[in-house]
């Protein structure tokens, strides 16, 4: 295994260049803490749920003993034990830092959509109550149930420019598109999305995972944001919901780090269209040998896109939503050759195949929920995706 000491320098790129690069087929994933493209795959990893980390390590060992400089294992991993999963060692990576507004803003304005909601907002709202009934015999504490929009557009949709609108929307998300297509597509499938939120991180011997639950939108007016956050801080309901998130999390990186930091009390972080109580936990792991991908696959799903209990949660998930998740509230990212990376959940998040997208949007359920309030939540969510194809109001 190669030292960090002796690698080459990594060459010096710009982030908007990484951006303009971008072509259908490459990966790219942007944070604020930089931006990486990669091209090709050298070497794809195929293992099943709970040994993806273990094989990511050992591509990683046979692509650098093989001489493949700084390599690194990029790609997606669905909502489901079961669901697909696209890892691969690419053939050519390029870092840059984090990036700006600066970037081509791409074109997808005067484009002709139809939209097919899955399901239908009534029997979205049925399904909230459905999952109130279950918590209420005490089946579920939590549940994240989602709805789906199918978008189907006049001419096939350009990537390249909707991931560029992202970027330029949010450059502190976490912008990701990545090729997920399987046999049967009818032509290349891409996912894409701005994440806010970090499943894990792990840089050297930091580790750091910021989930998030509990949400409100954001709106024009600042003192009416003013008066949700402080709105979010003081409800029973979103804090209780936040706390089956934060409590699950820092109960697996327990086991995996030495000096555990868990605040008190949630903070509020906002996105161009949303506010989340927000738990920012940091550790330093134990074993260097735990990979970012380890901590991640051990991590997934969190209650903040499944529920409490998990296997519950998700059978109900199942039977109360009429379309498969697939990469939806799964989880994206890197990881390298000595186990820094970094994953996140795929929400705020779309796959692209031709003319059409399907978006996810999902809001958890607790007791007390209210169904048109958690239906509002979901369309309230859709805004990050449509705002980016110049659909904002469609939900």
């Amino acid at each position: 295994m190669s030292s960090p000491a002796l690698a080459r320098p990594r060459p010096v790129h710009r982030a908007a260049d990484l951006l303009a690069a971008y072509l259908p087929g490459s990966f790219y994933f942007s944070s604020g803490r930089g931006s990486l493209l990669a091209d090709g795959v050298y070497t794809a990893v195929q293992a099943g749920h709970g040994q993806r980390a273990r094989a990511a390590a050992e591509a990683l060992v046979a692509a650098d003993v093989a001489g493949v400089e700084e390599p690194v294992v990029v790609g997606a991993i669905g909502f489901r034990p079961d669901s697909e999963a696209s890892l691969v060692v690419p053939a050519v990576v390029r870092r840059a830092g984090g990036p700006g507004r600066e970037g081509p803003a791409g074109a997808l304005d005067g484009t002709s959509w139809s939209i097919t909601p899955k399901p239908e907002p009534e029997t979205y709202a049925a399904s909230v109550r459905r999952a109130l009934e279950l918590i209420g015999d005490g089946e579920l504490s939590k549940v994240v149930l989602a709805r789906c929009l199918e978008l189907t557009a006049g001419t096939p949709v350009s990537v390249p420019a909707l991931l560029a609108r992202l970027v330029r929307a949010d450059p502190a998300a976490h912008v990701f598109a990545a090729d997920v297509s399987a046999p049967g597509d009818p032509a290349p499938r891409t996912l894409v999305g701005a994440s806010p939120e970090l499943l894990v991180s792990r840089h050297g011997s930091t580790v750091v995972a910021n989930p998030l639950a509990g949400s409100l939108p954001r709106v024009a007016d600042e003192a009416e944001n003013r008066r949700r956050i402080e709105t979010l801080l003081a409800s029973a309901k979103d804090r209780a919901e936040h706390a089956h998130v934060a409590a699950q999390v820092a109960d697996v990186l327990t086991g995996f780090c030495a000096g555990l930091d868990v605040p008190e009390e949630p903070s509020v972080i906002g996105t161009p269209t949303m506010w989340h109580l927000s738990t920012r936990i940091s550790g330093r792991i134990a074993d260097p040998a735990v990979s970012s991908l380890a901590l991640a696959e051990a991590l997934h799903p969190t209650p903040a896109v499944c529920g409490v209990p998990v296997e519950r949660a998700r059978d109900t998930i199942a039977e109360l939503e009429p379309e498969d998740r697939g990469y939806y509230s799964g989880l994206i990212g890197w990881t390298d050759l000595h186990g820094d990376g970094e994953w996140v959940v795929t929400i705020r998040s779309a796959e692209v195949c031709d003319r059409t997208v399907r978006l996810f949007a999902g809001a958890g359920v607790v007791a007390g929920s209210d169904p048109a309030a958690e239906l509002a939540e979901t369309s309230a969510k859709f805004r990050t995706l449509l705002r980016a194809l110049g659909l904002e109001g469609a939900a």
